[in-house]
């Protein structure tokens, strides 16, 4: 007879191997945010924008501080010549004065000097700068190829490239609302957890002068600063000023978010047992309450960028901005005071358009986190 064996075949080592379930808290939170699209849209944005900033010498097509004619329009893109043939090198023209005559005011009609298109490129060679201070260099990420000055959204009142200054414009404002949100992170963590892991009396005081300080209207105090600084102050002591102030007001509510973290983490099984075993306080909120609220800091500082971009921009138009030769967005939207300038002039507006992406990208990044930290 046949036998016939109904043991198993044998398997190979690396198949019977247990593999590690182990998983980071970081790989995890990054699994769950690259599932999110417009988490990874924003975080992706939020890059652009940092590198932007930080290599705006290489980024701006010109020189911010270069003049030329005032309230030019912006030049477009055309891939087509003078006859209206398509072209595959992208190129623009300048406008000049044509031999037409407005039949109102009997002056030359401005309109694009097609005898004379210049072509664009990337990394093409301009204004020499020094990156960083330190290297120095001459190209730039794209520009006409003849090292002219090309305006892609106009220049302003004094004849300055609006894109460039916009492009510089993002190190002064991402820099203090990163600043400022850095500030108001560690007052704001640090006072909400020691109020709500000491409680009693300590609490109590903490407290009221929290709710002091978010009662207090920030427009009124804006508007009396902007009166009372001197408009002679140097840059650099009215910027640390903004920082200042922007930061005073702003770390109440972060102390009310992190106390509630900590009234409920200080309750759970594991803190009364450190407790019990006599832990040092100073061990306890190290160790087992502040490892727990980063999660929420996280979340929060990134919805809080966006907000102080916002404010900054708000006070710039209201006044209380940077000081030349320093250039923030908020300090670009002066020029967007009247009615008369936006109306013949809009594209005085395009600072508009980078805040609104720099808003976008982190809340939605913010969004995406919030959804990877914590999926419940």
């Amino acid at each position: 007879m046949l036998a016939f064996s109904t043991s198993p075949p044998p398997l190979d080592d690396d198949k019977i191997k247990p593999k590690s379930g182990n998983e980071s808290y970081i790989a995890l939170v990054w699994r769950r945010l690259k599932r999110s699209w417009t988490g990874m849209g924003g975080l992706i944005l939020v890059i652009l924008l940092l590198l932007m900033s930080l290599l705006a010498e290489f980024v701006a097509p010109v020189d911010p501080k270069a003049t030329d004619t005032g309230f030019a329009p912006p030049q477009l893109i055309s891939f087509h010549d003078k006859d209206g043939n398509i072209v595959f090198r992208p190129r623009v023209y300048a406008l000049a004065e044509t031999e037409e005559l407005d039949p109102v005011t009997f002056q030359p009609i401005v309109g694009p000097d097609y005898n004379n298109p210049r072509l664009l490129g990337f990394f093409v060679k301009g204004t020499p700068y020094k990156l960083f201070g330190l290297i120095p260099g001459n190209r730039h990420l794209f520009g006409s190829t003849d090292g002219q000055p090309v305006h892609f959204l106009g220049t302003d009142k004094f004849g300055r490239d609006v894109l460039s200054r916009a492009i510089y414009g993002s190190r002064i404002s991402l820099m203090i609302a990163l600043t400022v949100v850095f500030i108001v992170t560690v007052v704001g963590t640090t006072v909400g957890m020691v109020s709500g892991y000491f409680g009693g009396t300590l609490d109590a005081w903490i407290q009221r002068f929290v709710e002091l300080v978010l009662a207090f209207p920030q427009l009124p105090l804006y508007l009396a600063l902007t009166s009372l600084i001197p408009v002679t102050a140097p840059t650099n002591v009215f910027l640390a000023f903004v920082i200042i102030v922007m930061s005073a007001l702003g770390w109440a509510q972060m102390s009310r978010e992190v106390r509630g973290k900590t009234l409920a983490l200080a309750r759970i099984e594991y803190v009364r047992a450190a407790m019990a075993v006599g832990a040092s306080d100073r061990r306890i909120i190290l160790q087992h309450i502040f490892p727990n609220v980063m999660s929420h800091v996280i979340v929060t500082v990134t919805l809080a960028i966006p907000s102080v971009v916002l404010l900054e921009s708000f006070l710039g138009f209201l006044g209380f901005a940077v000081k030349p030769p320093l250039i923030s967005w908020g300090l670009m939207l002066q020029d967007t005071s009247t009615y008369s300038v936006i109306g013949s002039y809009p594209w005085i507006l395009s600072p508009v358009a980078f805040v609104l992406v720099t808003v976008f990208a982190f809340n939605a990044l913010g969004d995406g986190l919030r959804d990877a930290i914590d999926p419940y």
